[in-house]
């Protein structure tokens, strides 16, 4: 996953709507749209909400501690560390 998807992933456990986090990221509704799809699919989730659970499951806002602030790609082994 990207640094950016970690960034979207957090914000829907946050609550956030599409609208929300477009404006937060300075992007469109339709770029969170695509990413959230690429989120599910990286992590075998099917909607927000086993999205949301997913992320407070794996630390909540810390999840991605430890993985840089970059636009990195982060492998799915680092995510079961």
């Amino acid at each position: 996953m990207t640094y950016r998807e970690f960034k979207v992933a957090t914000l829907v456990w946050q609550g956030r709507t599409n609208p929300e986090i477009a404006v937060t990221l300075s992007t469109s509704e339709q770029v969170i749209k695509n990413q959230l799809r690429s989120v599910f699919d990286k992590l075998g989730v099917w909607s927000r909400l086993e999205l949301a659970l997913y992320v407070a499951s794996h630390g909540g806002a810390g999840w991605t501690a430890g993985l840089g602030t970059g636009p990195d790609t982060v492998s799915a082994a680092a995510l079961a560390s």
